[in-house]
């Protein structure tokens, strides 16, 4: 691949990110205002519980990206020098993807509070 394709496919790859970010905001703006209305109106729990949806499953995902990319790259460095072992670090990647999983729940039960 030549440095002129890789420079197109990046930047194809950062419009489309562009575009879904921007699609998503306009899908998801009537709520974000409706939301924004309430604490106006004298409200505010609901705005807390928000902060604490949103707390709990960012801090949860970044906790696993974290996570994944310690344990990933020593995973890859250990099957590099023994590949049967590749099984046993596809477990405690997974482990590390728990964490998000965690998180997202955490975040659906605070959001069933509302």
């Amino acid at each position: 691949m030549t440095a002129f394709a890789f420079k197109r496919k990046v930047s194809l790859s950062f419009f489309l990110t562009l575009v879904l970010l921007l699609g998503s905001a306009f899908i998801y703006s009537p709520v974000v205002y409706a939301a924004a209305e309430e604490v106006v109106a004298g409200n505010s729990n609901a705005a807390w519980i928000c902060l604490a949806a949103a707390l709990a499953f960012g801090l949860g995902a970044i906790s696993a990206g974290l996570a994944i990319s310690n344990v990933g790259s020593a995973a890859m460095g250990a099957i590099s020098e023994k590949p049967e072992i590749a099984s046993n670090a596809l477990i405690f990647i997974g482990l590390a993807e728990g964490l998000v999983v965690f998180g997202f729940i955490t975040a659906l039960m605070i959001l069933g509070k509302v």
